[in-house]
């Protein structure tokens, strides 16, 4: 195709040409085959021009939360056996200009890579791409494009920050119970989930009808006295969110969350839009809270949080991080103390509530300190230390 440069050459031509025959100056009509021709001869330059290339594009670092460095990098490797012209590459970056690059010309095997860093400061999907190839003719009248990679979505995780979070007396048992089997069963002694299938699971604990329900091989997780568990409650009512309020919950949820599987603990993630993680510990259950909550939004359509948090389970740590929780909600919470050991809430806005009752903690996120200072300085009000 022509460019703006080509299609402007293009009208000269014509221009010289229909001035040439009304004038009759046969240098206009020189003009005009010049400009012609030389149209024609872009056009088959970039028509005929053979490039082999593979292209591919990475992510630097593959994980990404909010706020680090990160890049994108492009190889380039000429596979064919002639010399290169100078090409252009384009990669479109949602929210942004996107990027361009030039590459130079490559002889038979030789391989260029370039590097462009990746817009981090807001959690979320980006899509990067498709990457486009251009090559242009030395002119500029005309260019061909290819698309060189195909659209690749990156995923920016919230920012997470360094915390503790209180260990309640539970052995690190990293499995949860799928190593830890009594003599007779091969399982413990009460069911407690149900698991996806790992390569070296007991085929005796597969869970029949679930497997045929869900289409995927899914494995009897049974109850485990020894493992510590965190469970956290994230309240997306609009409520008097903010959007930096908001996004200082999102950021202490992943935190906490975060925390606790660096610990070994047993994590479930329960939002009031329906979201429910299931409780389980691994990569795979951090990665999937993570990119839940690259995406999450405040949702008018969410139930009462207390609706939410009767099916939390028993047992362990509970963290409720909300916008705020009025003194009158608070009985709603200390109802909530005989189910888990520990009650910690943790508001990023609104008024905090007047008194908070011995059985309970309170993370005061509302300031513009890291979450990480909020949380210590709780953690030292109330001595999370010990179990309870």
């Amino acid at each position: 195709m022509l460019t703006r440069t080509g299609w402007l050459t293009m009208l000269a031509a014509l221009a010289a040409g229909v001035a040439g025959r009304l004038f009759g100056v046969i240098e206009l009509f020189v003009i005009a085959a010049v400009l012609g021709a030389l149209v024609l001869v872009a056009l088959a330059w970039v028509r005929f021009s053979a490039v082999r290339l593979r292209i591919s594009r990475t992510v630097t670092p593959a994980r990404v939360h909010a706020g680090e460095n990160t890049r994108i990098e492009v190889s380039a490797r000429n596979t064919g056996s002639t010399r290169t012209p100078v090409l252009h590459l384009s990669d479109p970056v949602a929210g942004t200009r996107g990027a361009r690059l030039h590459l130079a010309p490559l002889a038979g095997g030789d391989s260029a890579q370039a590097a462009y860093r990746l817009p981090t400061e807001k959690r979320g999907v980006v899509h990067v791409g498709p990457l486009e190839l251009e090559i242009a003719d030395p002119f500029g009248l005309a260019r061909r494009r290819a698309i060189a990679a195909p659209m690749q979505s990156v995923t920016i995780f919230p920012r997470v920050d360094a915390v503790r979070v209180p260990s309640l007396g539970g052995d690190d048992d990293p499995h949860g119970a799928a190593i830890r089997t009594n003599k007779l069963g091969q399982t413990s002694d009460e069911f407690f989930a149900l698991r996806r299938y790992v390569v070296g699971d007991d085929l005796r604990r597969v869970h029949w009808k679930s497997t045929a329900r869900s289409q995927e091989l899914m494995v009897r997780q049974d109850e485990s006295p020894w493992q510590d568990r965190t469970t956290i409650a994230f309240d997306l009512r609009p409520g008097s969110y903010q959007e930096e309020s908001f996004e200082r919950a999102v950021s202490a949820v992943a935190s906490v969350a975060s925390a606790a599987f660096r610990q070994r603990h047993l994590v479930r993630v329960l939002t009031t839009d329906g979201f429910d993680s299931g409780t389980s510990s691994g990569l795979s259950q951090a990665e999937g809270i993570l990119s839940y909550l690259a995406e999450a939004k405040p949702s008018r359509t969410s139930g009462p949080l207390f609706d939410h948090l009767t099916r939390a389970g028993e047992g362990g740590l509970l963290v409720v991080v909300t916008s705020e929780w009025p003194t009158s909600k608070v009985s709603e919470l200390v109802a909530l103390r005989g189910r888990f050991r520990k009650v910690i809430l943790v508001a990023t806005s609104g008024a905090a509530p007047a008194s908070m009752p011995s059985a309970m903690a309170f993370v005061d996120a509302r300031g513009e300190l890291d979450f990480s200072v909020a949380w210590l300085a709780a953690n030292s009000r109330a001595n999370w230390s010990v179990p309870v």
